[in-house]
């Protein structure tokens, strides 16, 4: 380092300090994320409020579904008329036992919608995000034979047969941690429950699904009503 360049190096380094002084190095905030909730309603009675019945759901996925699917490779054959879902920033699916993770294109459009909508409404209410999570897709004719072997009143006739309808809980949740590293402030799933029931009450009242609250098996059984 010549003479020169001696002189200038310690004015860099004053310089470079005085810009993180003034803002240029923002330290990142690490502290924990809180929620501010406001304007979580839910809906007047889940039971109530969800209570398209079976026969309904099982009508419009015999008319607008894809016919019962013997296995997961001829599924996996029905690429124009089956979406395969997975894990994305709009919901979680989780490790399913008597389903596979098919779609028909309208209730495909449908889960994105729910997830998507999910997270605007937790941003809006003060919320930390989370994602739905997807436990039960499409039923094969090999899936429904295991769920007879466990349970005799299992239905061949289930909606879950023709690709347009899954089940989304309402007890579990899947947080979003934030990317930085900040810790995030849990919320609790009777919250998330709550601003779940209203975007699923308005996709409801427009006309774009069926919901029957399933008590027992602790989800939302939705049906697209969407080609």
């Amino acid at each position: 380092m010549n003479h020169v360049h001696k002189k200038l190096f310690p004015l860099l380094l004053i310089g470079l300090a005085a810009a993180c002084t003034l803002g240029g190095c923002k330290k990142k905030d690490m502290s924990m994320k809180m929620n501010d909730p406001r304007n979580i309603r839910g809906v007047q009675g889940f039971q109530r409020t969800f209570n398209d019945q079976n026969p309904r759901h099982l009508a419009m996925a015999q008319a607008i579904g894809v016919p019962p699917v013997a296995s997961q490779e001829e599924a996996r054959g029905m690429t124009d008329r089956l979406h395969l879902i997975a894990d994305n920033e709009r919901y979680a699916v989780d490790s399913l036992t008597h389903s596979i993770p098919y779609l028909v294109p309208g209730a495909a459009r449908l889960l994105d919608t729910i997830g998507a909508n999910f997270l605007d409404s937790l941003r809006c209410k003060g919320l930390n995000p989370n994602k739905v999570l997807v436990t039960s897709v499409l039923r094969t004719q090999q899936d429904v034979k295991k769920l007879r072997r466990r349970n005799v009143n299992a239905s061949a006739r289930s909606a879950h047969c023709y690709g347009t309808t899954f089940d989304v809980s309402w007890k579990r949740f899947v947080k979003i941690e934030d990317p930085d590293g900040r810790p995030m402030q849990d919320v609790s799933p009777d919250t998330l429950k709550l601003v779940l029931a209203e975007v699923l009450r308005d996709l409801q009242h427009a006309k774009q699904c069926y919901v029957k609250y399933e008590i027992r098996q602790g989800c939302f059984h939705i049906t697209t009503r969407q080609k």
